[in-house]
Formats: structure tokens, sequence, C-alpha cells
């Protein structure tokens, strides 16, 4: 009787398994690559959920472990500046397709904000895949502007404001009068030996264009504060010593640069002084964290 096979009988004949292929790997560097392809396949790895975001090759590849970061250009770099702009991180119109210092310094406001939310997510200005997840979560769809996650409440310590400024991340954000986001502004406020005090205040004057610009030539020899001020004293009526205000000096917003007061674009100014009246309350704080922004 022959042996039974494969018992104690020596070695099975069996037919070899051919070898398996190596997967392709990421190549971060390939514009041309996403994540889990080659170039010219379909995705089938991570990707992003946020349909601005969804499919691009060159926001795939940071996700694969890529920056973005000074000089780098692309449609990927396009859509993260008009986000960055959408949420109030970076001027309007400068969504041109190519990473310098505006861009950085959008990018690092940003950080700020995610990392309250995403711990993983550092202040560094250059865009990691900590940071895109953080940003594929946050932004609006394309089209919108605002924030619906990560934002201060309307309340400083259970009181109702209009205005909420963030120190950190040199954003303001405009309430309407039944405590709705309506807009997010980039904002730049006191310099380190000049910062801006924080606190609960309220609007005690608005000027319009010609005397605005008349107390900036009288104070500082030019139109220093824009085309509209709203000057703030404290809750209490006491004077604080410190406004809002425009600027033409766009490239400092986003900054810790200004004597005390609040910058803005002169756009932006004209916003909130058409939707403000005097006694209006605005809350300045150093971040999104600070306990008295509660109900």
């Amino acid at each position: 009787m022959p042996a039974p096979i494969g018992r104690n009988n020596g070695p099975v004949a069996t037919t070899p398994t051919p070898p398996t292929p190596p997967a392709p790997q990421p190549d971060p560097t390939n514009p041309a690559w996403a994540p889990g392809t080659r170039p010219g396949t379909r995705p089938t790895g991570p990707s992003m959920l946020n349909p601005r975001f969804a499919g691009d090759a060159q926001l795939g590849a940071v996700l694969a472990g890529g920056t973005l970061t000074s000089g780098a250009k692309g449609e990927g770099v396009k859509k993260l500046q008009q986000a960055m702009t959408d949420m109030g991180f970076a001027l309007p119109n400068a969504a041109d397709g190519s990473f310098g210092p505006m861009s950085a310094k959008a990018v690092k406001n940003f950080q700020v904000n995610a990392s309250k939310m995403f711990p993983d997510v550092k202040p560094t200005g250059i865009v990691d895949a900590a940071t895109l997840r953080a940003l594929d979560s946050l932004a609006p769809a394309a089209g919108q502007q605002g924030q619906s996650k990560n934002v201060p409440v309307p309340f400083f310590e259970g009181k109702p404001v209009r205005v909420v400024v963030l120190k950190d991340e040199h954003r303001t954000f405009l309430f309407d009068k039944q405590g709705k986001l309506e807009k997010i502004l980039m904002n730049a406020v006191g310099a380190k030996a000049t910062s801006t005090d924080e606190g609960f205040k309220k609007v005690t004057t608005k000027l319009g264009e010609a005397e605005s610009l008349a107390l900036g030539q009288r104070l500082w020899g030019g139109p220093v504060f824009g085309p509209r001020l709203l000057d703030l004293s404290w809750a209490d009526g006491s004077r604080s010593g410190e406004e809002l205000h425009g600027t033409s000096n766009n490239k400092q917003l986003g900054e810790d640069v200004s004597h005390g007061c609040v910058r803005h674009s002169n756009e932006d100014i004209l916003k909130l002084y058409d939707a403000l009246k005097v006694g209006d309350h605005v809350a300045i704080v150093s971040g999104l964290k600070d306990a008295r922004l509660r109900h």
C-alpha cells in the first residue's frame, strides 16, 4: 500500500508560486502621483473629503508625506489659497497659485486655529499632511465663506458681543444681533511692546472718511487709519486708547505690528463700520481657548 502523502515521507512536490511584484511606492515629488496610484490611474488611498480639494494630485502628494512651502506653484496651491481667503486668513484675490510670504503667513495663522482642535498641527507656515487634513475638515464648501467649527462664541463672560478679536490667529469675527457669524476678517494687532489690551469693550465713537483721514494726518502725518475708525472704550465707559480702523499697508495684516489698535483692510473696515453702532460690545482675547469666551 502506498504511504500517505505528506506524512513523514519527505518533501511533497508542489507547483512554485510566482513572486508577488512589489507595490508601487509613493513619490511626493511627482505632481502626477496621488495616494495609492501610479500616474494616470484612479486614486485608491487617502483622499480629501471636502469637494473643493478632492482629486487634486498636488494636494494628494502632501497627504502622502510631501509639503507645500515657499516657491511651490500649482493648482493645489491655488485651491489652498482660496480656502485661506474664504476663512479670513488671507486677503481677497490672493489665490494666484504661487506660494509666497503672504501664503506662509496665512497658513501659520490657520495652523494656530487648527491646533486647538488638531494637536498634531504645528504653526510652521508649511503645509504638511496634518495641516491639510485639518483644512479639509474646517474649510467651507467651494464658493462659500466662513468657518462652522473651531470658532469663538459671541459671548464674553456670559455677555453678548458683536465682535470677537482673536489676537493669536489675527482674525476678527463679526456676529449679527442674534449671534450668527456674519464675517471673518483678517486683522493686525499690537506689537509686543505695544500689545492690544484684552477684555470687554464697546464702540463709543464712529468716524467717517473725512474725520478718520484728518485724525490720521493730525496724529501721524498721514492717512494711517484708513477710511473709517471705530473708537473703543472699556465696557464701563473708561477710555481704552484703542480702535478698530483701516490700513493701506495690507502686507502687515496677519501680524503683531500696531501700536495697540486692531487694523483691518480698508475694504473690511467699511464692513465693520456699517454693521456696528455706538454701544455695541467687542471682546478682545488672546485666542480661541480663552475661558472668558462662554455663555
